[in-house]
């Protein structure tokens, strides 16, 4: 069963940047045919889309409040999906999950829905 595992959180100033791994498990496991999916989700909201990679890497998409700002990326050799983060702001603040998906989607999503596998999170607090 694929799981996935987050890290690079941690407390950052407003204007910093964060690099948030996402990584396969178990060791190994190949995601080279799975769509990777980046949300967030603040206290007491919902789970929201932040970015999306297509499995080879080719094609991305951002949700408006982060375009320019947050880019993601993936390295299929090491089975890991990457989600680099500047410029952050408060509202930026929530944990940060990472989600997978082969078999039902083709293109990119940003709804949680679509995607079956998911990680524990990863918590980013952006303040003062």
């Amino acid at each position: 069963q694929l799981r996935l595992a987050e890290s690079g959180g941690g407390l950052v100033q407003p204007g910093g940047s964060l690099r948030l791994s996402c990584t396969a498990l178990p060791s190994g496991f190949s995601l080279d045919y799975y769509l990777i999916g980046w949300f967030r989700q603040a206290p007491g909201q919902g789970r929201e889309g932040v970015s999306c990679i297509s499995d080879s890497g080719d094609s991305t998409y951002y949700a408006d409040s982060v375009k320019g700002r947050f880019t993601i990326s993936r390295d299929n050799a090491k089975n890991t999906a990457y989600l680099q983060m500047n410029s952050l702001k408060p509202e930026d603040a929530g944990v940060y999950y990472c989600g997978a998906e082969e078999e039902t989607l083709r293109y990119c999503s940003l709804d949680p829905g679509r995607f079956g596998s998911w990680g524990q999170g990863t918590q980013v607090t952006v303040s003062s």
